[in-house]
């Protein structure tokens, strides 16, 4: 099985109205490129450092307008519309960094919350403490598409080798990583991470990816990119601004991939031991 996909590139600012507006325009740009699957990037709704400014606009999953506008221009378009994620106030305060996948028919078929938090402390005094306010996830999920099986992930998971494994050892052909990286992290690591996780799982990697110089201060890397089984780019966009970039999906090269290098089947469990060596140089026991 064969399908067209599509990575928008944004530059979301503060507010979820005209966010909403933003996406639905590019949905609608990919949709005629002939994309049958169109992936946003993390935070689609808002970015927004200031926390208090952020909760004085979220809303609750079913309430909020990126998934509504998702769902809709799904039915609208006939596609598969995947929000990469987006800002949801949850009962206790906190707030979800959650992801969502919509049917042709409008109807959801997936949503997927952040699993790992972006707690870092980064060069020139840049500092992120995502877990002060989001809660995260803790259920991975693969969706059987028309297409393709399809995994999920978001931003800081592509850190995480073992989400990925996990997911291609279930099925997954597709994995999906939206992103809002920052540029000194996206500069160092942002498509080595990509690839490699391409490479080691046989498997496509679809990442949507916020770009340039927010309303809020921040800097995103952008770079949305489709990378194929082997490790190839089949499609990539700059570091700044908008964009739409598509790639054929042929989902039989997965199945390729993993025969020419069978590691997720030749995977062994094992043991291991932490020796101390002597303090005097000698030979262990």
């Amino acid at each position: 099985m064969s399908f067209k996909a599509a990575a928008i590139q944004m530059c979301s600012g503060v507010d979820p109205v005209r966010n909403a507006a933003d996406m639905a325009r590019l949905v609608r740009d990919a949709a005629g490129q002939g994309a049958v699957y169109v992936q946003t990037p993390e935070m689609t709704g808002a970015l927004q450092k200031d926390r208090a400014a952020l909760r004085a606009v979220l809303r609750d999953e079913g309430s909020d307008i990126i998934a509504r506008t998702a769902s809709d221009l799904a039915k609208e378009l006939g596609i598969h519309v995947h929000v990469g994620s987006t800002a949801i106030a949850l009962e206790d305060g906190k707030i979800a960094n959650r992801g969502f996948l919509f049917g042709p028919n409008g109807a959801l078929l997936a949503r997927y919350d952040k699993i790992h938090m972006f707690d870092v402390d980064l060069d020139n005094g840049e500092s992120w403490r995502e877990s002060a306010a989001y809660t995260p996830g803790s259920q991975a999920r693969v969706v059987s598409l028309p297409f393709a099986e399809m995994g999920f992930s978001i931003c800081y998971d592509v850190r995480f080798p073992q989400l990925f494994q996990a997911q291609a050892v279930a099925g997954a052909e597709v994995m999906t990583v939206p992103a809002a990286f920052t540029r000194q992290t996206g500069e160092a690591h942002w498509e080595i991470l990509l690839r490699a996780r391409a490479i080691e799982n046989g498997m496509f990697v679809i990442a949507a990816a916020q770009a340039g110089v927010h309303e809020d201060g921040r800097e995103t890397f952008g770079h949305s990119m489709i990378i194929d089984p082997w490790g190839k780019v089949l499609a990539s966009a700059g570091g700044t601004g908008e964009a739409v970039v598509t790639a054929d999906i042929d989902v039989a090269a997965v199945k390729a991939a993993r025969g020419k290098i069978p590691n997720l089947r030749n995977a062994r469990d094992f043991s291991l031991e932490k020796v101390e060596a002597p303090a005097t140089g000698g030979v262990a026991a």
